[in-house]
């Protein structure tokens, strides 16, 4: 297999650091809003590189972190505490969980799997204070007030993943104004408390985490050191990821992510996707109108690294493209008197007709040659052509055509057939932080008393919400959401 690395700009063999086992994490949605299509992109994009990668017989382990404090949610926030006039806690709490419900239900929708493990930002932030405080230590971080800010001039590698020189990097960028900063190019790791805005308690004072700190940390916490495989779009290269890379190397002296995969940006109508041009679509309304499978097939249509357009006459056309596909698998069906059916394990992938034989080694190399979606998607017409053209071949014949079939839609999740893994049906009646320490104290009081089997159960409890327990050398236990 060959991935495009975007840290060295080639196509690499892949090589994980310890196979057949796959770390992978990639970012995930900021709950302010509704996800769009852009998000929808992304989030379907790396879903086909896990069910792929599972496929090829590797062991694969997603993060996909959820950013639930940000400026962004913060000014929501502000917005409906004055609209409604509560506090702008509480305010904070109901659009945080709001877009956090809606994000799941997204996925559900487009028929995409929970990733392994989704760590919430506030989940980790004593994690990230401890991380930050090393940096100290190192010399790669100081404080300023109630701030912490990284230095980027010490972290000699910065910018080699962007390709930029370190006194270009923010040429053409909006940096805001910041007289506390040793230096313009420095970022924030730790933001100081404003008004009565959600903060956290740390030794530097109380405040909030930076944007770029989370990835780090969940990634370490999750993953480990090194990554295999980090993914996220082109938007994202510089500064986030850049960040990321130089505030994990420069603590942990090792590389960040072995490969690098950036998926190119989604426009409409050649344009921007904007709610001030009026051309924003969410996932629900393009689900609502077209259908998954239809949104699926769009995606597929343009290689994951190239920018995609989205049109109404695009969409049209991914949808007479579902359709056909129906058709054939019906007429399969009736062929083969065997319904292709929602089970895609233990689909034989070895075939006697030489004509399937090479219709899956086209599949296999387009898939290889860094997940190459478009080609890879075509042989499902070359299937459909073969078939037309030997109508009058034996049930094992039409047999072999349905299990090739079956194989890429699988893959590629296409007319909801699940597999690599199925789609779950999401809980969204998620519990709030209060309702998980209250559990939390309540499991420390039975354990004390002796009542491990009440203890046992909470946990397993809480486990099947989401929310998994690690109780620490120190006894005190820790929390995240699965």
């Amino acid at each position: 297999m060959r991935i495009y690395n975007t840290l060295t700009n080639r196509k690499e063999e892949f090589k994980p650091l310890n196979y057949p086992y796959v770390n992978m994490y990639t970012c995930g949605v900021t709950v302010y809003d509704d996800c769009h299509i852009g998000h929808g992109r992304s989030l379907y994009i790396f879903e086909v590189v896990r069910r792929y990668l599972k496929f090829r017989g590797y062991k694969v382990k997603l993060v996909r972190n959820i950013t639930d404090v940000d400026d962004k949610i913060i000014n929501k926030a502000k917005e409906l505490s004055r609209k409604e006039g509560i506090s702008l806690k509480d305010a904070f709490g109901r659009v945080r969980n709001r877009y956090i419900k809606s994000y799941y239900a997204d996925l559900n929708d487009l028929g995409v799997a929970k990733a392994d493990i989704e760590p919430l930002a506030t989940d980790n932030i004593p994690m990230m204070v401890s991380f930050i405080e090393k940096l100290i230590e190192k010399g790669f971080a100081y404080r300023k007030g109630g701030n912490v800010y990284f230095r980027i001039r010490k972290f000699k590698d910065y910018g080699k993943l962007s390709g930029r020189k370190i006194d270009d990097l923010f040429s053409g960028v909006r940096i805001e104004p910041d007289p506390l900063k040793e230096d313009v190019l420095d970022f924030a790791l730790w933001k100081e408390r404003k008004d009565d805005e959600p903060s956290w308690n740390s030794p530097f004072g109380e405040g909030r985490p930076g944007w770029h700190i989370e990835c780090s940390v969940m990634a370490n916490r999750f993953l480990g050191e090194t990554l295999d495989i980090h993914g996220g779009g082109k938007d994202l290269i510089f500064p986030h990821h850049e960040n990321e890379i130089a505030q994990s190397e420069a603590l942990l002296e090792k590389p960040f992510s072995l490969y690098w995969m950036h998926h190119g940006l989604l426009t409409i109508g050649g344009r921007k996707m904007s709610k001030s041009l009026g051309n924003f679509i969410t996932l629900k309304e393009a689900v609502a109108k077209h259908s998954a499978e239809v949104i699926k097939i769009a995606y597929l249509s343009t290689h994951y690294r190239s920018p995609l357009d989205f049109s109404e006459e695009k969409l049209k056309e991914c949808k007479r493209v579902k359709e056909r596909i129906g058709v054939f698998l019906k007429q399969l069906e009736s062929r083969t008197e065997t319904q292709i059916g929602s089970d895609c394990k233990n689909i034989p992938h070895r075939f006697s007709y030489k004509e399937f034989d090479g219709l899956y080694a086209k599949f296999i190399e387009a898939m290889d040659d860094d997940f190459n979606t478009p080609l890879g998607f075509s042989v499902v017409f070359d299937i459909v052509k073969v078939v037309n053209e030997n109508l009058d071949k034996t049930k094992q014949f039409f047999l072999e055509a349905q299990n090739l079939l079956k194989i890429i839609l699988c893959i590629f999740s296409i007319e909801k057939l699940a597999c690599y893994p199925t789609v779950e049906d999401i809980n969204l009646s998620l519990p709030s932080d209060e309702e998980i320490n209250n559990k939390i104290a309540l499991r420390a009081s039975l354990r004390k008393q002796g009542k491990f089997k009440e203890a046992d159960a909470i946990r397993s409890e809480l486990l099947s919400k989401g929310i998994v327990l690690e109780d620490q050398p120190t006894g005190k236990t820790i929390w995240y959401r699965k």
